[in-house]
């Protein structure tokens, strides 16, 4: 019998490189001490690391209406059906634009067999006026696979409640519905996950004289949003070209450079 726990990402289009992908693997590596299998799905496994299993993407809901794009963020849906990639047990997934930067065992002890996720960020001043609502981040969840088959289904059966804006604004709103369904939603530890945005960034006026905050005891620094890993290190003023608003620019972090290649 298979005891390996499994790290799975996507990747697809041009925006992230298959470094991407290999920089994840080596940080897996270096911070989890149990064995385990890392896939990606994608269909263009070129420039991809000896060890990294590549399934393809998973195959659109046949109902899905053909003008919408595929794969997107809502093709993380589809890793719950059953079956999918060949996967079965504790399955942690990654989004590739994230730095491993510390013990990752303690995702696969914490809440065994239970589906667990990032507790979304918000901004402090809207924290001001309301709580953070009771919303996921995919940027980093576990699951069991093989056991979670109706989260497939209750997207494929209802695609066009799960792309209702008005209802659920991303696809991780819709995940958290659709699993809550039935079974608890738990999120993890304040400080595991650690999102560069919220907790690295200066705040206006002192991100133009400071540069970003290095987070300490975090497992996994998330790049949710912009920067990138790459403007976060280059120092973020802009972006595609466009000069970014003045209380978004980021002085240059090295130290990225350093967590990404070194962990």
């Amino acid at each position: 019998m298979d005891d390996r726990v499994n790290i799975i990402c996507l990747k697809w289009g041009t925006a992230y490189p298959p470094f991407y992908v290999n920089r994840l693997y080596s940080g897996v590596k270096r911070h989890l001490t149990r064995p385990f299998r890392f896939v990606c799905f994608t269909n263009e496994p070129e420039g991809l690391a000896e060890g990294v299993e590549v399934r393809p993407i998973p195959p659109r809901p046949e109902a899905l209406d053909p003008r919408r794009k595929w794969p997107t963020v809502y093709t993380k849906l589809a890793l719950f059906k059953d079956g999918c990639g060949g996967l079965a047990g504790p399955t942690l997934f990654l989004d590739i634009d994230q730095i491993v930067c510390g013990d990752m065992d303690r995702f696969f002890d914490y809440r065994p067999g239970e589906f667990c996720i990032i507790h979304n960020w918000i901004e402090w001043r809207k924290r001001i006026f309301r709580r953070r609502p009771a919303i996921g981040n995919s940027s980093c969840f576990r699951f069991e696979a093989g056991r979670m088959n109706r989260v497939w289904e209750r997207f494929a059966s209802d695609l066009q409640l799960a792309y209702n804006k008005r209802k659920f604004a991303t696809e991780q709103a819709f995940m958290t519905h659709a699993v809550g369904l039935g079974q608890p939603v738990n999120w993890w530890p304040d400080g595991w996950v650690v999102s560069f945005k919220r907790a690295c960034h200066r705040t206006f006026p002192m991100n133009l004289i400071c540069p970003p905050k290095r987070p300490e005891g975090a497992s996994i620094l998330c790049f949710h949003g912009d920067p990138s890993p790459i403007e976060a290190i280059e120092g973020f003023r802009f972006h595609h070209g466009i000069k970014v608003p003045i209380h978004q620019t980021t002085l240059p972090a090295p130290w990225v450079g350093d967590l990404w290649e070194n962990g």
